[in-house]
């Protein structure tokens, strides 16, 4: 990495000497005009390190160079009322908001998309364990996981390996840390076939004094550095794998993956809850993207002054590394944190109790600057406000596809619908059979979901829901979604749609919808079709958050996600944003599962039903087709339907919920019957009747706002008085019912023949493991 030997150090001195030195920032994912900037803020070409630290630190996965002038919609459209519970939003490490009782929660959503391609095991792994570092220094406790995976195509001869690396990844380091998988999404499409999407959600509790910022004040300080110590994995990968397109005439883009080490991080986590409780902690700053260049930049912006730092103190595992490679070095299980002289010795104390390898590698300065040495060599001495939140923003320019009002011409309420019974039976065993619709009990079964023994639901319920407070029962709700082929068809509504249906989500299980996080995965941002897609979406997220009056706490963006040409409509991957909404509930106790749970209870459908079949599940697996517009979004609807669901469960209205979205009502009562083994004799007529759709809309129609509910005959007044009062539109369509036919109990929909529970369960159950097992 250094362009010099170890008798003739590139540093700051020599480089001022030596201008016509020109170092080789292009293959540091550097562009001309970058590399330009630097010259000028430095007053001279940088040095060997400090190319490696802006390199990383510039890069599009740690700057958001091409989103951030976007993304500044979310803190501009947050009204006051929408921060009354927030007590740390945007530009920290993760959200934190207040519950309620003292308590506070922080979570997160991040990728690690890339690094999931070329080494699937560890690129999964080391993103939980990622996203679990920025809870930590949150000064929280991690309580739960949750992962949003897309892969190619499930037929694909490349997709096994991709997805038993992922599973098995999520899956090892999540357990081994002794964390519940509590929910997310596993989808399979072509677009994604040399793309995949891991994204990982961590969610934390802490009392709201225990709350702990990144920053580095007060001079004097020092700058200590535990954990694992630093080896050559993941050198570059913030700003190689994370920022670019893979590249075939390119193979450097592909060596530098991060190795996890899931016991070291439990260890860490104890170290660092145990250092929190005795207040010895200043400021802290987890390790991830960038490194040591991230850590030290960041904490020395934030603060108040600046930051030195003796880079031979810090620990290796290789010793032939360069000082380049140490600070751009990605190992993992690292923290930095920021102690005063007087509490040095009882924070030693503390990680030496945990077996925590940890060296003090320098101090807070009053100078302003970020200043390196390696072996009384000054490699580095750069303004860090310049390096971590002062690099390059630019207005990618941003257009409408040519491609795109073709797409959306071509919709899927033209397609044929089935025109007998038998085929309607036949396309609703094809439709909860699809790869998308089928069980994912093969991944789900991989994660432990109760560990830890405050887990009141968990997949395949609506949200995942934790119990915080053993005392009080008080518990959050957590719900992650995304529909790629909505956001194709328009990007703004595709939003829109992802947090609609996570907020719906939230509030099936009785759950308040309180906050949002966002990992937003999409294309190359120098293609404007891709752009124009993500600044459409960040609009429309951004809008409906202010609507619904759910503040985005944080979140991350991930671009470069396509190989092909730009300009074409399959150059990248389907836009996915993918959401997660956060609710509060007083007594997880009450919670309400997505199953029936006995026979003889009446079932309603709220909401109503358009004939609304583009970019539904119905399109794609029957059909092949995606074009069109997606459904509608209706904030007031969802609103409402909210209040009334989280209102029947506070009041034992309702004995269980289910939203309507992907695979429509049909999926949605498949769902509900397979969960507990409970049969429903269903019947749309006067439904029909009502919305003006026929039977096959009816159940495949994916329209928002709506959700079933399963009401005990003595509530049935309750809920309909609950409905009527905020005119919204409420069904009696069917009773759970534990009739048995030939094969069991029955879903018994009138005008088609009656499917067997067995039936159900070998449809959607043998999907999977068909290509996986």
């Amino acid at each position: 990495m250094t362009h010099s030997t170890d008798d003739n150090v590139d540093t700051v001195t020599r480089a001022a000497a030596t201008p016509e030195i020109v170092l080789p920032y292009r293959e540091l994912g550097l562009k001309d005009g970058e590399y330009a900037e630097i010259v000028t803020l430095l007053g001279r070409r940088p040095t060997a390190a400090e190319l490696a630290m802006y390199s990383v630190m510039w890069s599009e996965h740690c700057s958001y160079k091409s989103s951030k002038n976007h993304l500044r919609q979310f803190g501009k459209k947050t009204t006051d009322a929408m921060r009354e519970h927030l007590l740390v939003g945007i530009g920290e490490n993760a959200g934190v908001v207040d519950i309620g009782d003292g308590w506070a929660v922080t979570f997160k959503v991040e990728s690690h998309n890339h690094p999931s391609y070329v080494e699937p095991y560890q690129g999964a792994a080391t993103g939980v364990g990622g996203i679990v570092r920025d809870i930590i220094s949150m000064g929280a406790r991690p309580v739960a996981v949750m992962d949003q995976l897309r892969f190619g195509a499930i037929d694909h001869p490349d997709t096994a390996r991709v997805v038993h690396g992922v599973v098995a990844g999520v899956g090892g380091y999540g357990n081994c840390l002794g964390l519940p998988n509590i929910g997310g999404e596993v989808d399979f499409d072509p677009c994604y076939q040399g793309n995949p999407l891991v994204n990982a959600l961590c969610v934390g509790v802490l009392r709201h004094e225990d709350i702990h910022l990144a920053n580095a004040s007060g001079v004097g300080n020092k700058v200590v550095l535990f954990g694992a110590r630093t080896g050559g994995d993941g050198i570059g990968g913030a700003s190689i794998l994370a920022s670019e397109t893979f590249d075939d005439a390119k193979p450097s883009k592909r060596p530098s993956v991060q190795v996890g080490d899931p016991f070291m991080e439990k260890v860490l986590i104890e170290c660092c809850l145990e250092l929190y409780a005795a207040r010895v902690v200043e400021g802290i700053q987890d390790l991830g993207a960038a490194g040591i260049s991230c850590a030290t930049s960041e904490l020395a912006s934030n603060g108040e002054g600046g930051m030195f730092v003796d880079l031979e103190k810090v620990l290796l595992r290789d010793p032939t590394l360069t000082p380049g490679e140490i600070l751009m070095s990605e190992s993992q299980e690292r923290m930095m944190a920021v102690v005063t002289p007087e509490k040095l010795d009882e924070f030693l104390a503390i990680t030496t109790k945990w077996d925590v390898e940890t060296a003090v590698i320098g101090e807070v300065t009053d100078t302003g600057r970020l200043v390196i040495d390696h072996h009384g060599h000054r490699i580095v001495d750069v303004d860090p406000r310049t390096v971590a939140h002062e690099g390059p923003v630019y207005d990618r320019p941003y257009a409408r596809p040519a491609w795109q009002d073709g797409l959306n011409a071509d919709d899927a309420e033209k397609l044929p619908r089935p025109a007998s019974a038998e085929e309607l039976r036949e396309q609703v065993l094809t439709l909860i059979g699809s790869p998308n619709l089928a069980s994912k009990s093969w991944v789900t079964d991989q994660y432990d979901r109760y560990v830890q023994g405050n887990t009141a639901l968990a997949q395949p319920d609506d949200a995942g829901v934790i119990r915080v407070d053993e005392a009080s029962g008080l518990g959050v709700a957590i719900a992650t979604d995304a529909n790629g082929r909505f956001t194709k068809l328009d990007p703004y509504t595709g939003a829109q749609q992802a947090l609609a249906e996570a907020y719906r989500n939230v509030a099936t299980v009785g759950a308040r919808p309180l906050a949002v996080t966002d990992c937003l995965n999409f294309g190359s941002p120098e293609d404007p079709d891709s752009m124009w897609q993500l600044v459409q979406a960040i609009t429309g997220l951004a809008d409906a958050c202010q609507t619904l009056g759910v503040p985005v706490t944080g979140g991350n963006v991930s671009l470069y996600n396509g190989t092909g040409t730009p300009g074409r409509i399959d150059s990248s991957i389907h836009p996915t944003p993918v959401v997660g909404v956060l609710g509060v509930l007083d007594d997880v106790a009450r919670v309400t599962p997505s199953g029936w749970t006995a026979p003889g209870q009446a079932i309603y459908l709220l909401g109503t039903t358009r004939t609304e079949l583009s970019g539904s599940a119905w399109a794609d697996v029957v059909h092949a087709h995606l074009g069109g517009l997606p459904p509608k979004v209706d904030l007031d609807a969802e609103r409402t339907l909210a209040e009334i669901l989280v209102n029947a469960s506070r009041d034992e209205l309702v004995d269980a919920a289910h939203d309507v979205a992907t695979g429509g009502l049909v999926q949605s009562l498949v769902d509900a019957v397979l969960r507990f083994g409970v049969g429903a004799r269903i019947d749309l007529t006067a439904l029909c009747r009502r919305d003006g759709v026929d039977l096959a809309t009816a159940l495949f129609s994916e329209s928002g706002a709506r959700a079933i509910v399963a009401v005990p005959r003595s509530e049935e007044v309750r809920l309909a008085d609950l409905c009527v009062a905020r005119g919204f539109p409420c069904a009696r369509i069917g009773v759970t019912d534990d009739a048995e036919g030939d094969d069991g109990q029955v879903l018994a929909i009138e005008g088609l023949t009656a499917i067997g529970v067995g039936e159900l369960t070998a449809a959607s159950e043998g999907t999977l493991p068909r290509f996986f097992a």
